[in-house]
């Protein structure tokens, strides 16, 4: 008997007030806040075509591959890390131009039905929050990983 696996998705989108090439660049800049390599300890990233990327945070690690590059349309990668039960996953992010603004949108599918894939809801909310500020009154800020992840015991 093969036992089927359900799988969840989770949608955000955001409009952001800067033209899509600067939306899609400061996705990639370890240096803008928002974006997961800007909040990791320790990060490996290439963001190419078949690059690799791995960060570090509070002793998680996340990985996967590049699996698309289009700018400044699309980024598409795997992830994978201990809260996707170590499956690999799906990460799109494609950015529209909308008048003077970019619409943002990132999917991630292939979650597997499980609590701790579930939590991905709460942080990706929580990093597009702060990369939206980036764009907005020019605040700074700062990381507290219990804002992502207030379920978790500390």
């Amino acid at each position: 008997m093969i036992e089927s696996k359900k799988s969840i998705e989770f949608k955000f989108e955001r409009t952001i007030p800067a033209p899509p090439d600067e939306v899609f660049d400061g996705w990639l800049d370890p240096k803008i806040p928002g974006n997961p390599w800007n909040a990791a300890e320790k990060f490996i990233l290439d963001a190419k075509v078949n690059g690799l990327f791995y960060w570090s945070l509070k002793g998680t690690s996340h990985y996967g591959r590049f699996t698309e590059i289009e700018r400044p349309g699309r980024i598409q990668h795997t992830w994978m890390s201990p809260n996707t039960l170590g499956l690999e996953s799906i990460v799109t992010l494609t950015f529209k131009e909308q008048g003077e603004d970019t619409l943002m949108t990132l999917v991630h599918s292939g979650l597997p039905d499980h609590e701790l894939a579930r939590g991905h809801e709460n942080g990706w909310n929580y990093f597009l929050g702060i990369y939206l500020e980036q764009f907005g009154n020019g605040s700074r800020k700062e990381f507290r990983w219990e804002e992502a992840h207030p379920c978790e015991e500390k």
